[in-house]
C-alpha cells in the first residue's frame, strides 16, 4: 500500500486549532455525525448508503448448498469487501490493506457473531441444504469513516434482502420464483451498528471523523451498539490511552447516535417499500 502523504503543517494546525473551540471544517459539532443517505437499487439486497462523501455499496445474494457436519441447522453468511483505488489512490487493485483486512473483522463480529441474522431460520432441510447468503461490500469513495458506513450499509442491505420462498413436499424441495410467491425477508434479531471516536492530544473526542481527522488523530475507539442500548464490540487498535469514565461517556453519545441511525435506516426502507411491488398480485 503506497504511503500516504502527510497533510502540510498549516493544514494540521489550522483543523486542530478550529477542534479546540468546539468547531470543524464541515461545519458539524463535535460530536454531530453527518447525514447518512440511503439508495436502493432495483434489485433487493442493493444497497448505496453515503455518509458525507464515504460512499459504500452493498448487495447480498442467496444460494442454497449444503450445512456442515457439525452445525446441520445453520444457515451461513459470508462477507466479502473490496477497496479498490476508486475509492482512494492510496488503497491498491488486489491487494487487500490494512484497513480492508480491519474492517472485514470489525463487521464479521459486529454482525456474524452477534447473530444479528438467525442462521438457524436459513435452514431448508436438516443436515441437506440451507440458504447461503453472501454480503458484498464495495467501497466507492473513501472521505473518512469507512467502517461506520460499511456497517450501515450492511445492515441495511440485509435488512432489504429478501429470500425466495421454499416448499418441502416430501423429498422434494422446490424454490418458487418473485413471480410465483413473494419472497420472505430474513429473520433479524437486531441491527447492530458501528460508531467511531477520533482522539486527539489535549482535545474533546469527536464522531463520525472525516479523512483529513483520521489522520491527524492520536487514536480511535470503535463500538458497535444496538438500538437495545447494548454494547456488542468494543475496539480500540493502539493509540491514546482512555480511562473507564471516558469510555462510558462515549459510549452514552454512541447509544443516542446508534438510534438516530437506525430511525433514518427503518425510514428509508419504509420509503422504499411504499414504492415497491413486492407481493404477488
Amino acid at each position: 500500500m503506497p504511503r500516504e502523504i502527510d497533510p502540510p503543517s498549516v493544514q494540521r494546525d489550522f483543523v486542530l486549532s478550529a477542534l479546540a473551540e468546539g468547531k470543524r471544517l464541515d461545519g458539524r459539532l463535535p460530536l454531530e455525525m453527518r447525514e447518512a443517505q440511503f439508495k436502493f437499487g432495483e434489485e433487493l439486497g442493493w444497497c448505496e448508503c453515503r455518509l458525507g462523501d464515504t460512499t459504500v455499496l452493498a448487495h447480498v445474494n442467496a444460494t442454497i448448498v449444503k450445512p456442515r457436519d457439525d452445525r446441520p441447522y445453520e444457515g451461513f453468511l459470508l462477507i466479502n469487501s473490496e477497496i479498490s483505488p476508486m475509492a482512494s489512490s492510496v488503497y491498491e487493485p488486489f491487494r487487500s490493506s490494512e484497513d480492508e483486512v480491519m474492517i472485514t473483522r470489525l463487521l464479521e463480529k459486529s454482525i456474524r457473531r452477534t447473530e444479528a441474522v438467525d442462521r438457524e431460520a436459513l435452514c431448508i432441510v436438516a443436515g441437506e441444504k440451507v440458504w447461503q447468503l453472501r454480503l458484498t461490500l464495495h467501497f466507492l469513495a473513501d472521505e473518512g469513516n469507512l467502517l461506520d458506513c460499511a456497517a450501515l450499509a450492511a445492515m441495511t442491505a440485509l435488512r432489504h434482502f429478501r429470500k425466495s420462498e421454499v416448499e418441502v413436499i416430501g423429498d422434494e424441495v422446490i424454490v418458487h420464483s418473485p413471480e410465483d410467491r413473494a419472497p420472505v425477508p430474513l429473520a433479524i434479531h437486531h441491527t447492530p451498528l458501528c460508531v467511531t471516536f477520533a482522539y486527539f492530544e489535549n482535545l474533546q473526542p469527536i464522531i463520525d471523523p472525516t479523512h483529513l481527522e483520521s489522520v491527524l488523530s492520536t487514536g480511535s475507539l470503535t463500538l458497535t451498539l444496538n438500538a437495545q442500548r447494548e454494547l456488542c464490540v468494543l475496539s480500540k487498535a493502539g493509540g491514546t490511552p482512555l480511562m473507564p469514565s471516558e469510555i462510558m461517556g462515549v459510549v452514552r453519545v454512541g447509544v443516542e447516535r446508534v438510534r438516530d441511525l437506525v430511525g433514518s435506516l427503518e425510514q428509508a426502507l419504509e420509503r422504499d417499500r411504499a414504492q415497491r411491488v413486492v407481493e404477488v398480485r
